[in-house]
């Protein structure tokens, strides 16, 4: 690059940075989260399982441009454990490729990946007696900067804990 332009090698090319103005517009809904103990596998520790049924409706066209290769969407918990230290699991996730699939309105889905605490530190007796729940995205493009926002978030879903271990 010379005095703030291309060189002619470069001409073709466009870098995008910044922030995403318009963000789309989504609603997450759901009740507490359901623990039961369980064993973990291969090992002689117990564990606590969580489990959560939500609903999502996003809207995510406004994040589709001539450069929006896809977009990789992730549910995430955030709880503080016993020891004070910020957890973040991925619970769900999608890959959006086309702007017609945009538009995500999911209907009592589960997670999709295990959550989990071990037992006696877990999320009944430990300082984490809810968590906060977000629809995020990583938008990756063709060319230029990864780019990563926030949709929706639930503040201070509970956990319900059936059972003892």
């Amino acid at each position: 690059m010379r005095n703030g332009t291309f060189s002619r090698y470069h001409r073709g090319f466009a870098i995008t940075g910044g922030g995403i103005s318009n963000q789309g517009c989504g609603v997450l809904s759901m009740k507490t989260v359901k623990v039961y103990p369980a064993k973990a596998y291969r090992q002689r520790k117990k564990q606590e399982m969580g489990f959560l049924n939500f609903n999502l409706t996003a809207d995510l066209t406004p994040l589709f441009t001539w450069n929006t290769k896809q977009l990789f969407l992730s549910l995430e918990a955030e709880y503080e454990n016993i020891y004070g230290v910020n957890n973040t699991i991925v619970l769900w996730d999608r890959i959006v490729r086309r702007p017609e699939d945009a538009r995500v309105n999911v209907v009592g889905a589960k997670n999709k990946y295990a959550y989990k605490e071990l037992a006696g530190k877990g999320f009944g007796k430990g300082v984490a007696k809810n968590a906060s729940y977000a629809l995020k995205y990583n938008l990756m493009p063709y060319v230029g900067v990864l780019r990563h926002g926030e949709v929706t978030r639930v503040n201070e879903v509970r956990f319900e804990v059936r059972g003892e271990l």
